[in-house]
């Protein structure tokens, strides 16, 4: 995996640039800025990596891959790409393995991958996985969970306080309390 460095004197244009010169579209590419002091005199200097989102994808996947031959797991991984989010779905004989206690094991493996992503391209990528859309029908359930306690508050205006949650789940929670006021 190939990651380009891209420098100016500002930060104007800097973005254009690369995407000129490796002739992508920005939704294509995961890309961090910072600037560099240069000397006691001397100005800023503006640094852009950038990465194209489908060299990451396959890296994840690849260590996705080395990690469940290590347990001795058989599976499929899908990858899907949209809005510069990655998303694994993983398909296997061995379900309740991956998933673990209330997706415990589920959650482990996805901040694995999501660390060791990070450490190799030095970009914070949003990475998801899911074992045969376990996740996705918890979310279906504590969406409705959480509108049904919604309409009950504002029936009979008493405050409720939710079990406590993760950040993921708390994310949920918000995004589908949006309409409620």
């Amino acid at each position: 995996m190939e990651k380009y460095k891209f420098q100016a004197k500002t930060e104007n244009g800097l973005l254009e640039k690369a995407l000129e010169e490796l002739d992508v579209k920005e939704e294509d590419i995961i890309s961090r800025v910072y600037e560099e002091k240069s000397g006691l005199f001397g100005g800023k200097k503006y640094t852009l990596e950038v990465v194209k989102i489908s060299d990451v994808a396959e890296l994840g996947k690849e260590m996705l891959k080395e990690l469940l031959l290590s347990l001795n797991i058989n599976s499929n991984i899908e990858t899907k790409i949209r809005d510069v989010k990655i998303k694994y779905e993983i398909f296997s004989k061995n379900n309740s393995v991956l998933i673990g206690k209330k997706g415990h094991i589920l959650d482990s493996i996805q901040t694995y991958i999501r660390q060791a992503v990070f450490n190799s391209i030095d970009i914070y990528v949003t990475i998801t996985i899911d074992v045969e859309n376990y996740k996705e029908k918890q979310n279906y359930f504590l969406e409705k969970k959480v509108k049904q306690i919604a309409k009950e508050v504002m029936k009979t205006k008493v405050d409720v306080k939710l079990d406590p949650m993760n950040s993921y789940e708390r994310k949920v929670v918000h995004e589908a309390l949006q309409k409620f006021k």
